[in-house]
């Protein structure tokens, strides 16, 4: 899982120094976990995001945010609570999940709204 800066998010997600209307830069479509060390909820979900990484290998892309590192993207999405779990499909406009997830609610925001060709 790789963990996203600023210049590798407007690569791989979305340029919002160039776009005011949302454009999905990346070639697979992604999960964002926005999070911080010290959140304990953060701590529940990284796992699952391992696992789901796995499962999901050259089919998604599951990105991390430290919400403390990188205040000007957590900012830039209006992040009020960790985790926050953004989906982004190819198409379309992407999704905000608040709150650690379950597994079986993470596969299907994924199914749902990432892999429904």
């Amino acid at each position: 899982m790789e963990h996203l800066t600023k210049e590798t998010f407007l690569q791989k997600v979305f340029n919002f120094e160039q776009n005011k209307e949302w454009k999905f830069e990346g070639d697979l479509p992604c999960v964002i976990d926005f999070y911080a060390d010290w959140c304990q909820p953060c701590k529940m979900v990284a796992p699952i995001l391992e696992e789901l990484s796995k499962e999901y290998e050259g089919k998604i892309n599951i990105y991390k945010i430290d919400t403390e590192a990188e205040t000007e993207l957590a900012g830039a999405f209006g992040i009020r609570s960790i985790p926050s779990l953004l989906f982004c499909p190819l198409d379309g406009q992407p999704q905000m999940a608040m709150g650690a997830l379950p597994k079986d609610t993470m596969k299907k925001a994924i199914e749902d709204v990432l892999l429904k060709n």
